[in-house]
């Protein structure tokens, strides 16, 4: 039997708290799950910082991961199979690309791309295009087996369907973030009647499409992600400590490229600091990797990244206010001057941070990154765009929402100081 038709003699079953059970018949499912490069993720949060603020946000992007392969293989061997719109030979480069989607993901995701101008996508292709375990797992299907599945991550691939499936306003990658987030924070908002949605999806020859039928479970999902977005996501208490995070590196970085003595010297960093990193660098770091380089860095001379990594490690975060750029840069030019005064340098405790979210948005022609939106279909086969069939989704249809903190240390200003005092009336104010 051709490797890529090989299933296990036995299935394997996850059990997860989220889709009850996850299935696994495929050999190259399996092997892909026990790869070091999708391990790794089991040592990556999937919600970063968060878990400062919801305590039960720990769970993983290897849980996610599987998650997301669970929904597409429910989609395809439930809905699609036998439908003369779906091929059945694109079922396995689609389920190795929702399984493998998250792959290049760093420690602390998206602050860590910050600080050194990395694309988490990008390590993904590299991992499944390069000398890695994934890589022969894929190979072993054919020689052009991986470029397909980074080219489906990627976005390029010829059959526009097998790409919405985990990239689109309404795909396997955001149905299972959403109801695992929510379930791990504790919260209730992004919970949804994913039941109803994967029976009313029907294959076309672009992309996933809704049966006319289905719309308001449609709305309630759009609905939750939007709520997710500004009370979990956007959180400004994980948004204070996704600054602290992406400060401390920055003062490391700094330190090392000025020639400072540590006393832990980074070595696990250095080659990002030079921007000279191979990929067998990148996968070697995760998150246990960054805690136990910031517990020793809380003993190093430098006060500011000894503060910052005490910050960190022992939940001392920063304070926020509301801030308006368009109309307060004034201000903010006046506070640079007070810290500088009081002896805080501004470049590490004045931040400025944004949170900006486009909840749903139609097809605007010709725009950067325009997004495809969902379509329904109606009894004669026809499609209309869901905006144009819900009230609900109209409304907030094109609106971005975007957000604007600043972020200090009021531990650091309220010993009566009247220099300290000023400070904080601005900030208030």
């Amino acid at each position: 039997m051709a490797y890529q038709n090989e299933k296990l003699p036995e299935e394997k079953v996850f059990k997860d708290p989220v889709h009850r059970y996850i299935h696994v018949r495929d050999r190259v499912i399996w092997d892909l799950v026990n790869t070091r490069e999708f391990q790794r993720l089991r040592r990556i949060r999937q919600l970063g910082t968060t878990y400062l603020v919801f305590h039960g946000a720990e769970h993983s992007r290897f849980q996610h991961s599987l998650g997301v392969y669970e929904i597409v293989r429910r989609i395809l061997d439930d809905g699609f199979s036998g439908r003369e719109e779906w091929d059945e030979e694109q079922r396995l480069v689609a389920l190795c690309a929702a399984l493998l989607h998250d792959l290049g993901h760093g420690p602390f995701s998206h602050a860590f791309e910050k600080v050194f101008n990395l694309d988490h996508e990008q390590f993904t292709q590299q991992i499944l295009l390069e000398q890695t375990e994934v890589h022969e797992v894929l190979h072993r299907v054919s020689p052009d087996f991986p470029q397909k599945v980074a080219d489906v991550i990627d976005k390029t691939y010829p059959d526009k369907l097998v790409v919405s499936l985990i990239s689109s306003q309404i795909d396997a990658d955001r149905m299972d973030y959403l109801q695992r987030d929510a379930y791990y924070t504790g919260v209730s908002y992004g919970h949804f009647d994913m039941e109803r949605i994967l029976r009313v999806m029907r294959p076309t020859e672009e992309q996933v499409v809704i049966k006319h039928s289905g719309m308001h479970a449609v709305e309630d999902y759009i609905m939750s992600r939007y709520q997710m977005y500004w009370q979990v996501y956007f959180h400004p208490v994980s948004r204070s400590a996704e600054v602290i995070l992406i400060k401390i590196l920055h003062r490391a970085k700094h330190l090392f490229e000025t020639g400072y003595a540590f006393k832990q010297e980074p070595l696990h960093f250095v080659s990002f600091f030079a921007q000279e990193f191979k990929l067998k660098e990148y996968i070697a770091l995760d998150e246990g990797v960054l805690l136990t380089y910031f517990q020793l860095w809380m003993e190093e001379d430098d006060t500011i990244l000894a503060d910052l990594c005490d910050r960190f490690v022992n939940r001392r975060l920063f304070q926020y206010a509301e801030f308006d750029p368009a109309v307060q840069y004034m201000k903010f030019g006046e506070l640079i001057t007070l810290f500088k005064e009081a002896g805080l340098d501004p470049d590490y405790y004045l931040v400025t941070d944004s949170s900006s979210d486009l909840p749903y948005d139609f097809y605007r022609p010709g725009e950067e990154n325009e997004r495809v939106p969902i379509y329904l279909q109606l009894e004669n086969g026809d499609l209309r765009e869901l905006s144009r069939m819900s009230d609900v989704v109209e409304a907030i249809s094109g609106k971005r929402r975007t957000d604007h903190k600043i972020y200090y240390p009021e531990d650091l200003l309220i010993d009566g100081n009247p220099l300290h005092k000023k400070i904080l009336e601005l900030l208030r104010g």
